[in-house]
């Protein structure tokens, strides 16, 4: 058994075991279960199901991309503290850093296969075959070029672009020293990969899928928790206090956030301006306040991306007021008007301009700015509008819907409350959901009720 990669097997037993743990429990959109309820499992155990879904990546998703980018060869190159933003994805865990120069080779085969070498002083070991270990880094370089040369791939897809991030890892000294290393007659072979990298970064896989409900469940409990009387005491409590319950709440169950979580509160007698993109403050929370948070966690590689509404009950009250509860049905109207026009092969653009044209024929004031979620938490693929920009978005608008792809489902609507003199409340929505090629499925549920303090 080589270090770092346990038995198929084995893996897989660990895998549906974790799969198969509790799920959530919704009452009217409400989550009941706590995050104690969940199993987490320690960093020790979390090896096993990663490099379980990097195995099935590698061996079956891989040639299927490549295939499809059109690539015979794909060059991963990264220094130790300057790691190309797709190498994590790619290496057996635990794996922290590019020790001094890691480069990694990825090949097709007459048979369709990818061949995975590592070229690099410290290998990798399995899933990637070894094709020089030495010491040198001019030898290093050679070795590399030695290994194209002998493959003689008709085209080398290598991480530059210009507009995609996480696709531009290749830093500006490895291309000049691979361009050194490399016969002149194979530059004009030497390519972006950024569509190679984008699809890689986006694409789910069936265990991944299996994954993905209970790290969104976990998001959602501590939200649940937060958004409680365990949590706030009306009159005391401020939106700083919640914020930090859940940072440190992550804290303890072991999962990273992948930004501070925010809570903010609207109240009646503070105006929601009509051409205010957010509206919301910070403060001691009262008695009749809105409260809204956006909590984002990473776990088994995969993040999540969530925003959910509480009410604080005024003292005599004893249920959500119905203007309120009209206004989140309409947020979550809004949702369904969005992701009905989740079409495969559509843009982000023409799924953005359809949902404004619904929204604007449902007589719902809405803005949508949603976005594909992964192994990171503004992940590439479809940009479906940005909150100051509702109309097309260059290059990553036009990027098409694929199946088979996560997405945070975000964006907010504005509605006059009655029990608030007619005063616009806005509801910010926001929650992972997997797109199986004809519908959207919600990964842990979505918000249809209000969290309520009492």
């Amino acid at each position: 058994m080589k270090a770092g990669i346990l038995l198929p097997a084995m893996a897989t037993l660990l895998l549906a075991s974790f799969a198969q743990t509790a799920q959530p429990q919704f009452e009217q959109g409400r989550l009941h279960n706590s995050a104690a309820d969940y199993q987490v499992l320690s960093p020790r155990q979390r090896i096993a199901p990663e490099n379980h879904i990097l195995l099935e990546r590698l061996d079956k998703l891989l040639p299927q991309l490549m295939a499809e980018a059109d690539l015979d060869m794909w060059l991963v190159i990264n220094r130790e503290y300057a790691e190309d933003p797709v190498y994590f994805t790619l290496v057996p865990q635990p794996t922290f850093a590019a020790r001094r120069t890691t480069m990694l080779l990825f090949s097709r085969q007459a048979d369709g296969s990818v061949a995975k070498l590592s070229v690099n002083r410290y290998p990798l070991g399995a899933p990637y075959q070894s094709a020089w270990a030495g010491g040198d880094l001019t030898a290093q370089w050679q070795a590399l070029a030695d290994e194209m040369v002998k493959r003689n791939p008709k085209n080398i897809g290598i991480n530059i672009s210009e507009h995609w991030p996480v696709a531009d890892g290749l830093t500006s000294g490895l291309h000049q020293q691979l361009l050194k290393a490399l016969p002149t007659e194979y530059h004009s072979r030497l390519v972006s990969a950024e569509k190679l990298v984008v699809r890689w970064l986006e694409q789910r896989t069936t265990s991944e899928l299996a994954l993905y409900p209970q790290i969104v469940s976990l998001a959602r409990s501590v939200i649940a928790e937060a958004f409680s009387n365990m949590v706030i005491t009306p009159g005391v409590t401020t939106t700083d206090d919640v914020a930090w319950y859940m940072r440190e709440r992550f804290e303890q169950l072991n999962l990273p956030v992948w930004f501070m979580p925010d809570v903010n509160l609207q109240r009646a007698g503070i105006a929601c301006e009509a051409d205010n993109p957010f509206c919301g403050s910070s403060g001691i929370i009262q008695r009749g306040d809105v409260l809204h948070t956006d909590v984002g966690i990473c776990y088994l590689k995969l993040c999540t991306d969530t925003q959910e509404m509480a009410y604080v009950l005024k003292i005599g009250e004893a249920v959500v007021p119905e203007g309120l509860k009209a206004a989140l049905a309409t947020g979550n109207r809004w949702q369904d008007l969005l992701t009905r026009e989740f079409k495969t092969g559509r843009s982000g653009n023409q799924i953005l301009a359809a949902t404004i044209n619904a929204s604007k024929k449902a007589g719902i004031n809405s803005s949508t700015y949603t976005h594909a979620i992964g192994f990171v938490g503004h992940a590439p693929g479809p940009t479906i509008g940005m909150w100051d920009n509702q109309g097309p978005t260059t290059v990553q608008g036009d990027w098409p819907l694929y199946a088979n792809t996560a997405h945070a489902i975000e964006g907010n609507i504005k509605k006059a409350v009655p029990e608030w003199s007619q005063q616009q409340l806005q509801i910010k929505l926001e929650q992972s959901a997997y797109f199986d090629g004809k519908r959207v499925i919600y990964l842990a549920g979505r918000q249809t009720a209000w969290h309520i303090i009492r």
